[in-house]
């Protein structure tokens, strides 16, 4: 456990889906408790959420706050609202160090305001790049949360490369630190389904978002014999793509909740990550691999720094007949999946989440 006290947090409804939020709950919220922190997300539309039971992620505190917007004069108002929210729940509870998550959207500038002074450790999202690259507010938020931070936190090196294009940072600032599987995945994965057919059983995970591919991942294999594509998406999404794309031949499988999605892992044969733009890190694909679930991966950053030759590169955007070629030699081929299974395998072992947690932990003391 962390002797430092940590205030964290994300701008986000709590049930939001994503892997920012997957980490959260990781190294704050489960209750063995890798870091000591006090954590808050956003009151999710709807009934409260229960208190968790067991060994299901803790509640952060639910914080009440409209409005949330990401552009304009609106934007600033937001933050300051944001501001008193934070300062009021948390008053009496002066944390050493801050860890910031979002550096372009509006839970950083609010810690910033409430805290200065203070410590503060960026963990930079690939979503935060991507917006900042796109939009003149996050760009804002994200240079003065650069110049703000006593260190960054970065997963892969693409992530430090993108992070000094968009904004001027020295880079003793950054620090290397992997996200990472839990343990208690590494030790006890699900065990595997076996493939009772010729078909091979593919799957995709995660957002629908333009970025993330799905749309031509699910194009690409439409009409296929012998392929049967599965996605683990949220429903509103797969809704909105089903309403412009013939997805009759897809298995929606749902947002599935972490441990749903490793007995999904356990019950495909090959996990597709089909992402256009840069990943921070792809904790999808390395928790895939932990599962014994072979990896088909775009080569963009930040995937390829996690997952290199332990799965394979494949553009699926550039060249989808190539791509689709590849996937049904993989279906006839249970030996090239099997050495797929074995690279992941290992790969996966070199990102244990408690090495994540030890890393912050030491990181944080020094700032302190």
């Amino acid at each position: 456990m962390s002797a430092v006290r940590v205030l964290t947090g994300l701008d986000l409804p709590w049930g939001s889906p994503g892997g920012s939020v997957e980490l959260l709950k990781d190294l704050y919220l489960d209750p063995s408790g890798p870091l000591t922190a006090d954590t808050f997300m956003l009151t999710p539309d709807g009934p409260a959420p229960d208190a968790p039971a067991g060994r299901a992620p803790a509640l952060p505190a639910l914080l009440d706050v409209p409005g949330k917007q990401l552009d304009g004069d609106g934007f600033w108002d937001y933050v300051d609202r944001l501001t008193v929210a934070i300062t009021t729940r948390f008053a009496g509870h002066e944390p050493d160090v801050v860890h910031l998550q979002h550096l372009a959207f509006g839970a950083t500038p609010a810690l910033l305001r409430g805290y200065l002074g203070r410590p503060a450790i960026g963990l930079v999202h690939g979503t935060d790049l991507l917006f900042a690259a796109e939009h003149p507010t996050q760009a804002r938020v994200l240079r003065d949360a650069v110049a703000a931070a006593t260190a960054l936190v970065v997963p892969t090196a693409a992530m430090a490369d993108r992070l000094r294009r968009l904004t001027p940072v020295d880079s003793g600032r950054i620090v290397h630190i992997p996200w990472g599987v839990p343990d208690t995945l590494l030790a006890r994965p699900p065990a595997r389904r076996p493939r009772d057919g010729g078909e091979l059983r593919v799957l995709y995970a995660g957002r629908l978002t333009a970025e993330k591919g799905a749309a031509e991942l699910a194009a690409t294999l439409h009409g296929t014999p012998g392929l049967r594509l599965s996605m683990a998406a949220p429903v509103a999404e797969f809704r909105r793509l089903a309403a412009v794309q013939d997805l009759s031949g897809v298995h929606h499988l749902g947002w599935l909740a972490r441990e749903e999605l490793w007995a999904a892992f356990a019950a495909h044969d090959l996990l597709v990550v089909p992402s256009a733009k840069l990943e921070a890190f792809g904790l999808v694909a390395v928790e895939a691999q932990a599962c014994g679930l072979p990896v088909v991966y775009q080569p963009v950053p930040g995937l390829r720094d996690a997952l290199g030759d332990s799965a394979l590169p494949l553009d699926l955007l550039a060249d989808p007949r190539r791509a689709l070629a590849e996937l049904t030699r993989l279906r006839d081929d249970p030996a090239a999946l099997d050495e797929l299974r074995r690279s992941g395998l290992r790969n996966a072992a070199r990102f244990p989440l408690s090495a994540t947690a030890r890393a912050l932990a030491a990181l944080s003391a020094q700032v302190r």
